[in-house]
């Protein structure tokens, strides 16, 4: 075989292991993380066939996020938690079902694109009914709550771990620009994190004493250490509400611009993203409450997490599988 015929054979096998989403030299991380989205979903429907998910109080429980909502949002949020409420085994099953399929699709590669599509319809639906929009309208939207509402993120993870490559796919800064483009995912970023420095300065969340009662509020029902935690932590920024959001506002800010800049300079802010994500999961969502029987998902902080590895850029520039 002349080497001309070698050359196109070789770049023929890197174009197929290219749109595996994989090198010879590498994993395929976008699977990787794929994986860690489904197994995030597969504990939400874990979550979601708790027992106390079949009585009225998870009927309830979305009900608490109509008020403050405009009337448009409020309304069809009512409406779900009333319909649930008069059928709420079989509802809260199709629910927990619907949410393990989705978890089990996207871990299985024939269908992983179809599961994808249908968990970002999920997500909306369950954003605006099961979250009130995360309270962003309602003036309520906290980030070290879970702001702007966590499912938005899965939906907006399955958007940017979509199973193919723009053009430029092969040479993307990270894996989130594969499938969208690196403008698009780091905007997409900049609005995200933006929001969230947004949302920490609002008047609610700026008040002396507002971050205190919000993380003493987590205690109740947790596990005796957790509990502990929280009112040490709470502790802490007792009547510094004010100070307590400038500092997070500023460090929020420069996790969303941090995209934007050179790759060592970009690692140290997504490093800064995960501690943060972990903060406020452990301090201010207690682990999403799931450990007092009663939460339907982790919260936001995993998923910050997880959608800051979709932006790690790679050792090496050009390996699009890393």
């Amino acid at each position: 075989m002349s080497d001309t015929a070698v050359g196109r054979s070789r770049a023929a096998a890197r174009d197929r292991l290219d749109a595996a989403g994989a090198t010879p030299a590498g994993p395929d991380v976008r699977r990787a993380l794929q994986l860690g989205l489904a197994a995030i979903w597969l504990l939400d429907g874990v979550l979601q066939y708790q027992s106390v998910m079949f009585t009225k109080a998870f009927g309830q429980m979305l009900a608490a996020t109509s008020p403050s909502n405009p009337g448009i949002v409020s309304s069809p949020i009512n409406w779900n938690a009333t319909l649930i409420e008069h059928h709420m085994v079989l509802l809260n099953a199709i629910f927990a079902t619907v949410q393990l399929l989705l978890g089990l699709g996207i871990a299985y590669r024939p269908t992983v694109r179809l599961a994808l599509a249908a968990s970002i319809v999920w997500a909306l639906g369950v954003w605006w009914f099961g979250e009130g929009l995360g309270g962003v309208l309602s003036g309520a939207a906290d980030p070290v709550n879970g702001a702007p509402g966590a499912v938005i993120i899965y939906a907006l993870l399955a958007v940017l771990l979509w199973p193919s490559d723009r053009p430029s796919g092969a040479s993307a800064p990270f894996v989130a620009a594969r499938a969208v483009g690196a403008q698009v995912a780091r905007a997409l970023w900049l609005v995200l994190w933006g929001s969230l420095a947004y949302f920490g300065l609002t008047p609610a969340n700026r008040a002396p004493q507002a971050l205190h009662d919000m993380i003493a509020g987590m205690a109740s029902g947790e596990p005796g250490w957790l509990a502990a935690l929280d009112k040490h932590s709470a502790a802490l920024v007792a009547h510094q509400g004010l100070a307590a959001s400038i500092v997070l506002a500023v460090a929020l800010a420069i996790v969303a611009v941090g995209v934007y800049l050179p790759a060592p300079v970009a690692r140290a802010t997504l490093v800064l993203a995960i501690v943060l994500a972990a903060v406020i999961w452990v301090v201010g969502e207690a682990f999403g409450t799931i450990l007092t029987g009663g939460g339907t998902d982790p919260n936001s902080g995993p998923l910050l997490a997880l959608l800051a590895l979709t932006y790690w850029p790679p050792p090496r520039a050009g390996r699009s599988g890393s």
